[in-house]
């Protein structure tokens, strides 16, 4: 089966299997494990901050990040579509008790300097204000566009002149890098921490990380263990993160097939294809008169999986485990579903 559903469904190759098996490990929750020690100080040095956390997740590092930077009542500004805000349960009103203020972000996604300004509430007898901006590179619920870096910037500005942090939800920050051809750290210059994803593109089996001050890593580290996210001999899962971080660096690849896929979609009769910036592929499948729960199923009888991503678009996503034999024959599989239905 060859699986497009999602990056997620990556497995660890046998290096990180061997690395796992040997890893030096202690009592993380003491702060006594060597290789969470390292994956930590790896990830603060890449994205230019001064300390990183490592966690189980991507949703509880955003909401441990939410949490941290907020006080009770205060709102949230947050992309109409964005992560952290869709899809994350209402965590935001569940762990830190927050309220939301949704933005729309355009076409890109990232709300302009002046939407911030027009959503910002100031604190008065009345009001408790905003307290955290968030957002999000790449942007999942848009295709996984790249946004540029002067962009966040710019967000990252308006938001700090009225004296509101910036949280980035980066769980696939390196693939927006190697979109742009920067650094990673070039993306989080002027935000005030991040969040990014070691079990997508970058295939370790478990695990993300969350990187700021100092200051804001030691709460966010208390707010962990009260989430129940403390762990024990953990190095045994983030040695795997220290392999995956050599991963970042053939993220073009997955981009390549991303391209090669949608050129091939783009000619099934039918099918609205949008031009990928990452490793997300999204098609509209109403021109072929199929749902997505329909198509999806038809494609699974062929040998491919893929996302249902609402009412007539599907999600194919590229990823380390897929190469461009498989990307060849998932073409030659929609075509068949496309052409069946076109018989009937």
């Amino acid at each position: 089966m060859i699986d497009l559903r999602s990056d997620t469904v990556t497995t660890p190759d046998e290096s990180m299997r061997a690395t796992a098996a040997d890893a030096d490990v202690g009592d993380d929750v003491y702060e006594e494990d060597p290789t969470v020690a390292e994956l930590e100080r790896r990830a603060a040095e890449i994205t230019d901050f001064e300390a990183a956390l490592f966690v189980p997740s991507g949703t509880m590092g955003n909401q441990i990040a939410v949490r941290v930077h907020t006080q009770r009542g205060q709102e949230v500004l947050v992309e109409q579509e964005s992560h952290v805000y869709k899809w994350e349960l209402g965590g935001l009103a569940q762990h830190a008790q927050v309220q939301t203020r949704p933005l729309d972000g355009g076409d890109r996604g990232i709300p302009s300097p002046d939407a911030i300004r027009a959503g910002h509430v100031a604190e008065d007898l009345h009001r408790p204000g905003t307290g955290l901006l968030t957002l999000e590179n790449t942007h999942n619920s848009r295709g996984g566009i790249a946004i540029a870096p002067g962009r966040i910037d710019a967000a990252a500005d308006a938001a700090h002149e009225l004296e509101v942090p910036v949280h980035l939800d980066g769980a696939r920050l390196f693939n927006a890098a190697t979109a742009h051809d920067v650094p990673a750290e070039r993306l989080t210059r002027e935000v005030d921490s991040v969040m990014f994803c070691l079990s997508k593109g970058l295939g370790a089996p478990v695990g993300s990380m969350l990187a700021g001050s100092e200051s804001f890593i030691a709460e966010a580290r208390r707010v962990r263990k009260l989430f129940g996210g403390g762990m024990r001999q953990a190095g045994i899962i983030a040695a795997p993160g220290l392999e995956a971080l050599a991963n970042r660096h053939r993220l073009e690849v997955d981009h390549e097939h991303a391209d090669l896929l949608a050129g091939g979609l783009a000619t099934v009769e039918g099918l609205a294809v949008q031009e990928p910036e990452t490793n997300i592929v999204l098609a509209e499948t109403s021109g072929l008169g199929l749902g997505t729960a329909a198509f999806c199923d038809a494609l699974e009888d062929h040998g491919v999986l893929a996302s249902e991503f609402g009412e007539s678009t599907v999600r194919f996503c590229t990823h380390l485990d897929i190469d461009r034999e498989d990307i060849e024959q998932a073409v030659d599989a929609v075509e068949t579903v496309a052409a069946t239905v076109g018989k009937q």
